[in-house]
């Protein structure tokens, strides 16, 4: 069944299941490649990566970021403390809470993993979105991100 909105008619159902089945194709070859090449997985990258870009972030703001609940990202970043990636370090503005800080190890695998990474998305993506396509699907996704977000649409309940 075919649905009006702004800018076309579109099978909101069929929509919804090829932006599902790419993004979970996508993500599980990049979780083999990363996983082939540096013994990681992606959401262990992404969380490497956001600390890398954010330093002095908290367990909250992980977890704010990935959509994802507490709970779940304090355990992940106890894997990546347990691997020598991560460290966590007082908060001097909240002692309720602590710092996640990239060690040596951890800085230099999320370079490493990053090379990788945008590699295996070129490869994924290079061929089947070329030139504009791919520009107005990046801004489309970026919109509908921005709309959920402001709204806290998704967002775990703790």
């Amino acid at each position: 069944m075919e649905y009006k909105l702004s800018g076309g008619t579109v099978d909101l159902q069929g929509f919804f299941a090829d932006l599902v089945r790419c993004e979970t194709r996508v993500y599980n070859a990049l979780n083999d490649r990363l996983r082939e090449r540096h013994g990681i997985v992606t959401s262990q990258f992404e969380f490497l990566r956001y600390l890398r870009d954010h330093p002095g972030s908290r367990v909250a703001d992980l977890a704010a970021e990935f959509a994802i609940g507490i709970g779940a990202t304090s355990k992940g970043a106890d894997r990546l403390e347990k691997q020598g990636w991560v460290v966590r370090q007082p908060n001097p503005s909240d002692r309720r809470s602590s710092l996640l800080a990239l060690t040596d190890d951890g800085l230099r695998l999320v370079n490493e993993a990053e090379e990788t990474f945008t590699e295996r998305l070129i490869e994924l993506l290079g061929d089947a979105l070329k030139g504009a396509p791919i520009s107005a699907a990046a801004r489309a996704l970026s919109q509908l991100r921005s709309v959920l977000e402001r709204d806290q649409v998704g967002m775990p309940a703790g």
